[in-house]
């Protein structure tokens, strides 16, 4: 390679030393729409759940159906804001079909112009996310850029499709020390270096879903935030002031793959290891997306700016005003016994019936995921008499 071929490489990869984790910039736009279109699985996918069953059974003229659909839809498209626009109208189809209301409380109480790192309960795995956009969307806020684990990004188009929509990749295939080191160092990085520039992150509290309904965040998450901080030479509660954090609590009233989160407890209690089969996080994403969930409330938290001198007190000072403002909806009460609540005939109804429908010997994991919250609730006022 000449030799200045070689500098203007290196110069490059220093010029974008996020570039294999980034979200896609406006010039890879056209190209990563394209990859996509190109994309025969990718394509399959929208063919099973757009187009009737007879033609979706035949590849070659779904394909070409779908393409052309595509193709006009997208051909138009050449920033990441055209995307999202897309997007938010695909959410707003959605939220229509398979919510009876999604709620927010507390963003007007947020600085449009500020950018935050948003910590939430994880419940869904893209949804969370998805929703915390919504709420952003609809107040006239600049949306987020999402953190996501490469361990969901084993299929291209899906690893097109959340680049392409503002996700940036959490390394957790990173095994060997140096190398998981590298990559939180690099993560931690970027997060700054995103919010700084006025970017808002949104991160899960700690890696994957709480499937018992037991919303905790993780201090490992936040000692990784603080390797950057370090590298600063500043103090951890410095430093945790600079990066906005506002813990956003989110609440379904269905709880989304209930029966799947149930099957892995109760494997994992038996069994005692639980392996994922192939496929299984997409199935998770696409039942997420086309189950009803009732209400759904978010709740955005104030931004943290008490003294927080560790990752533990940090942790604890998130999950309070993550259970503090965690909405409790009739299932939760339900589920946790609560006899002091007013719950309408309808809604005790609508949980019964959900529940029937869950395998017996799932029921009590199903229930003590709809308990969990109301519990953890009722023992902070609990602890606050």
């Amino acid at each position: 390679m000449p030799f200045f071929n070689i500098v203007d490489a290196v110069m490059s990869e220093l010029e974008d030393k996020y570039a294999d984790i980034r979200p896609y910039n406006d010039d890879e736009v056209a190209a990563s729409l394209a990859r996509l279109i190109n994309d025969n699985a990718f394509i399959d996918v929208i063919a099973k759940y757009n187009l009737p069953r007879f033609i979706s059974a035949m590849p070659f003229i779904a394909r070409t159906l779908v393409r052309s659909q595509l193709r006009k839809k997208w051909g138009k498209f050449t920033t990441v804001e055209d995307v999202q626009n897309e997007v938010a109208q695909y959410l707003d189809k959605l939220v229509k079909r398979t919510t009876s209301k999604v709620t927010f409380s507390g963003l007007d109480k947020l600085d449009p112009q500020q950018a935050y790192l948003f910590i939430s309960n994880h419940r869904d795995i893209v949804l969370d996310p998805a929703l915390v956009n919504w709420g952003l969307y609809q107040h006239k806020m600049k949306t987020v850029r999402i953190a996501i684990g490469d361990n969901l990004l084993q299929i291209p188009y899906i690893t097109e499709l959340m680049r392409l929509n503002k996700s940036f990749i959490v390394k957790r295939s990173a095994k060997a020390p140096k190398e998981m080191l590298k990559a939180l160092t690099q993560l931690s990085s970027y997060i700054y270096d995103s919010l700084t520039a006025g970017n808002s992150i949104w991160i899960a509290q700690k890696e994957g879903r709480a499937k018992d309904g037991f919303d905790q965040t993780d201090p490992a998450l936040l000692k990784m935030l603080q390797l950057n901080g370090r590298k600063q030479k500043k103090e951890f509660g410095e430093y945790i002031k600079e990066l906005k954090i506002v813990p956003v609590s989110i609440s379904y009233q269905y709880e989304p793959c209930a029966i799947a989160k149930a099957k892995e407890l109760y494997h994992k209690q038996h069994h005692g290891e639980y392996v994922k089969s192939a496929g299984e996080d997409i199935a998770s994403i696409v039942e997420g997306f086309s189950t009803a969930k009732g209400h759904v409330h978010l709740a955005f938290g104030k931004p943290i700016d008490t003294d927080c001198n560790d990752a533990d007190e940090l942790a604890q000072t998130i999950d309070k005003q993550i259970v503090d403002s965690f909405y409790l909806h009739p299932g939760n009460y339900i589920a946790g016994g609560c006899k002091q609540a007013v719950i309408d005939e309808p809604d005790t109804a609508t949980f019964e019936q959900r529940l029937a429908l869950v395998p017996e010997e799932l029921k009590p994991l199903v229930l003590a995921m709809y308990a969990k919250p109301f519990q953890r609730k009722t023992q902070i006022s609990e602890e606050l008499k």
